[in-house]
């Protein structure tokens, strides 16, 4: 079940792994948060986010582009070593709530798009997909996949 939700444009700190996607990511995204807490920047409220910028179905698995993000402040410097400063494009989102597992995950990145599809939902691809974790969700074993629709 999917819900339409509309998010904002923000700013995000983020960190990009390219290669296979699977357990790296997950060691990728420890890296991100060490990096926050370090500079003061993980919080209660932080959201950090996932994004799987390349189709596996189409581009190599050693080409595959994975970044790992947290929403900052605008006024927030972020650009640090590895850490790069960037801009996510808001818009329109189907907003699907999924295990916070890597078996819930895969099940529902299998169905992900057929199921979209059969709602109605076209897929905008201008914007990424992405991967959102916030608190209150994690603490629930729960995060959400919200897809760019038009």
């Amino acid at each position: 079940m999917f819900t339409v939700e509309e998010i904002p444009e923000f700013r995000i700190a983020y960190m990009r792994r390219v290669g296979p996607y699977g357990p790296e990511n997950i060691a990728q995204m420890e890296r991100l948060k060490q990096w926050a807490v370090a500079n003061d920047l993980l919080r209660a409220d932080s959201v950090v986010m996932g994004i799987a910028r390349d189709d596996p179905a189409r581009t190599p698995p050693q080409s595959c582009r994975y970044d790992v993000c947290l929403v900052v402040p605008d006024d927030t410097g972020a650009r640090d070593g590895e850490v790069e400063d960037g801009r996510l494009v808001g818009g329109r989102y189907a907003v699907r709530t999924v295990a916070h597992t890597a078996e819930g995950l895969s099940r529902a990145w299998a169905v992900l798009f057929r199921e979209l599809t059969d709602a109605g939902f076209g897929l905008d691809v201008a914007r990424p997909v992405l991967e959102r974790y916030r608190p209150e969700m994690v603490a629930a074993h729960l995060c959400e996949i919200c897809v760019p629709v038009l």
